[in-house]
Protein backbone atom coordinates (compact mmCIF):
# COMPACT_ATOMS: atom_id res chain seq x y z
CA UNK A 1 0.00 0.00 0.00
CA UNK A 2 1.20 3.44 -1.00
CA UNK A 3 1.23 5.79 2.37
CA UNK A 4 0.06 8.91 0.24
CA UNK A 5 -3.62 7.24 0.85
CA UNK A 6 -5.67 8.31 2.38
CA UNK A 7 -8.08 5.68 5.06
CA UNK A 8 -10.16 6.83 7.93
CA UNK A 9 -10.39 4.76 10.83
CA UNK A 10 -13.35 4.13 13.36
CA UNK A 11 -13.06 2.45 16.61
CA UNK A 12 -15.66 0.04 16.43
CA UNK A 13 -15.27 -1.40 20.26
CA UNK A 14 -12.90 -1.38 22.86
CA UNK A 15 -12.85 -3.86 25.51
CA UNK A 16 -11.24 -3.80 29.10
CA UNK A 17 -9.99 -6.71 30.29
CA UNK A 18 -8.52 -7.62 33.80
CA UNK A 19 -6.11 -10.24 34.81
CA UNK A 20 -5.91 -10.77 38.78
CA UNK A 21 -2.39 -11.27 40.82
CA UNK A 22 -1.41 -11.39 44.14
CA UNK A 23 -1.07 -7.50 44.07
CA UNK A 24 -4.16 -6.48 42.61
CA UNK A 25 -5.53 -6.40 38.94
CA UNK A 26 -3.65 -5.89 35.73
CA UNK A 27 -5.79 -4.48 32.81
CA UNK A 28 -5.02 -4.87 28.96
CA UNK A 29 -7.18 -3.17 26.38
CA UNK A 30 -8.20 -4.70 22.66
CA UNK A 31 -10.09 -2.54 19.86
CA UNK A 32 -11.79 -3.31 16.98
CA UNK A 33 -11.14 -0.91 14.36
CA UNK A 34 -12.05 -0.63 10.65
CA UNK A 35 -10.12 1.16 8.10
CA UNK A 36 -11.58 2.05 4.78
CA UNK A 37 -11.36 4.92 2.18
CA UNK A 38 -15.01 5.09 1.19
CA UNK A 39 -14.03 3.70 -2.49
CA UNK A 40 -14.38 -0.04 -2.26
CA UNK A 41 -12.15 -0.60 0.06
CA UNK A 42 -12.03 -1.65 3.56
CA UNK A 43 -10.23 -3.87 6.65
CA UNK A 44 -10.74 -4.61 9.54
CA UNK A 45 -8.24 -5.17 12.99
CA UNK A 46 -7.88 -6.21 16.54
CA UNK A 47 -5.59 -4.91 18.53
CA UNK A 48 -4.40 -5.56 21.99
CA UNK A 49 -2.04 -3.72 24.30
CA UNK A 50 -1.81 -2.25 27.84
CA UNK A 51 -2.57 0.88 26.77
CA UNK A 52 -5.79 1.78 25.19
CA UNK A 53 -3.90 4.24 22.32
CA UNK A 54 -1.67 1.48 21.64
CA UNK A 55 -4.38 -1.32 21.02
CA UNK A 56 -5.90 1.13 18.45
CA UNK A 57 -2.60 2.03 16.38
CA UNK A 58 -2.26 -2.04 16.13
CA UNK A 59 -5.78 -2.58 14.92
CA UNK A 60 -5.03 0.22 12.53
CA UNK A 61 -2.17 -1.59 11.53
CA UNK A 62 -3.52 -4.88 11.05
CA UNK A 63 -6.70 -3.55 9.50
CA UNK A 64 -4.81 -1.56 6.78
CA UNK A 65 -2.52 -5.02 6.48
CA UNK A 66 -6.06 -6.76 5.87
CA UNK A 67 -7.89 -4.37 3.69
CA UNK A 68 -9.97 -5.66 0.93
CA UNK A 69 -11.70 -4.45 -2.37
CA UNK A 70 -15.40 -4.57 -2.42
CA UNK A 71 -18.02 -4.48 -5.67
CA UNK A 72 -20.21 -1.39 -5.68
CA UNK A 73 -22.69 -0.62 -8.11
CA UNK A 74 -23.91 3.26 -7.76
CA UNK A 75 -23.23 3.14 -4.22
CA UNK A 76 -24.67 -0.23 -3.08
CA UNK A 77 -24.41 -3.67 -3.93
CA UNK A 78 -24.43 -5.77 -6.29
CA UNK A 79 -27.35 -8.53 -4.57
CA UNK A 80 -28.60 -9.35 -1.13
CA UNK A 81 -26.10 -11.58 0.87
CA UNK A 82 -25.96 -13.30 4.15
CA UNK A 83 -22.57 -12.88 5.99
CA UNK A 84 -21.78 -15.34 8.70
CA UNK A 85 -19.33 -15.41 11.38
CA UNK A 86 -19.55 -17.92 14.63
CA UNK A 87 -23.28 -17.25 16.05
CA UNK A 88 -23.79 -13.97 14.58
CA UNK A 89 -25.55 -13.63 10.56
CA UNK A 90 -25.75 -10.06 8.69
CA UNK A 91 -28.63 -9.60 6.16
CA UNK A 92 -27.25 -7.40 3.62
CA UNK A 93 -29.80 -6.30 1.09
CA UNK A 94 -28.87 -3.68 -1.81
CA UNK A 95 -30.85 0.03 -1.59
CA UNK A 96 -32.36 2.34 -4.23
CA UNK A 97 -30.42 5.61 -4.36
CA UNK A 98 -31.43 7.97 -1.38
CA UNK A 99 -32.13 5.63 1.26
CA UNK A 100 -28.96 5.59 3.25
CA UNK A 101 -27.27 3.15 5.69
CA UNK A 102 -29.92 1.57 7.36
CA UNK A 103 -27.31 -0.42 9.89
CA UNK A 104 -26.69 -1.19 13.26
CA UNK A 105 -23.32 0.27 14.76
CA UNK A 106 -20.80 -2.27 13.72
CA UNK A 107 -22.17 -2.84 10.28
CA UNK A 108 -22.32 0.92 9.81
CA UNK A 109 -19.29 2.05 10.30
CA UNK A 110 -17.92 -0.83 7.92
CA UNK A 111 -20.27 0.34 5.12
CA UNK A 112 -20.02 3.55 5.34
CA UNK A 113 -15.82 3.17 5.30
CA UNK A 114 -16.19 0.82 2.29
CA UNK A 115 -18.17 3.42 0.33
CA UNK A 116 -21.64 2.20 0.33
CA UNK A 117 -24.19 5.07 0.40
CA UNK A 118 -27.18 2.97 0.17
CA UNK A 119 -28.05 -0.41 1.80
CA UNK A 120 -30.48 -2.19 4.20
CA UNK A 121 -29.15 -4.74 6.76
CA UNK A 122 -30.10 -6.80 9.72
CA UNK A 123 -28.68 -8.39 12.25
CA UNK A 124 -29.87 -12.21 13.09
CA UNK A 125 -28.24 -14.38 15.35
CA UNK A 126 -25.82 -13.45 18.04
CA UNK A 127 -25.17 -9.55 18.29
CA UNK A 128 -21.74 -9.69 19.58
CA UNK A 129 -19.91 -6.78 18.15
CA UNK A 130 -16.80 -8.36 16.91
CA UNK A 131 -18.43 -11.26 15.55
CA UNK A 132 -21.35 -9.14 13.14
CA UNK A 133 -18.16 -7.06 12.08
CA UNK A 134 -16.57 -9.71 11.20
CA UNK A 135 -19.55 -11.48 9.03
CA UNK A 136 -20.65 -8.14 7.41
CA UNK A 137 -16.63 -8.29 6.20
CA UNK A 138 -17.37 -12.06 5.03
CA UNK A 139 -20.87 -10.88 3.56
CA UNK A 140 -18.93 -8.04 1.54
CA UNK A 141 -15.98 -10.33 0.14
CA UNK A 142 -18.42 -13.20 -0.59
CA UNK A 143 -20.22 -10.61 -3.11
CA UNK A 144 -20.36 -11.30 -7.00
CA UNK A 145 -20.06 -8.79 -10.06
CA UNK A 146 -21.76 -9.27 -13.02
CA UNK A 147 -18.46 -9.66 -14.91
CA UNK A 148 -17.23 -12.53 -12.34
CA UNK A 149 -20.31 -14.08 -12.87
CA UNK A 150 -20.02 -14.29 -16.44
CA UNK A 151 -16.27 -15.55 -16.02
CA UNK A 152 -17.54 -18.59 -14.20
CA UNK A 153 -19.88 -19.90 -16.68
CA UNK A 154 -17.48 -19.47 -19.13
CA UNK A 155 -19.24 -16.78 -21.11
Amino acid sequence: MADTETFEDKVIELKRTAKTYKGGKRFRFSALVVVGDRQGRVGLGLGKAKEVPLAVAKGTNIAKKNLKKIPLINGTIPHEIIGRHGASQVLLKPAMSGTGVIAGSAVRAIAELAGITDILTKVLGSPNTANVAYATIEGLLALDTKESVKELRGE
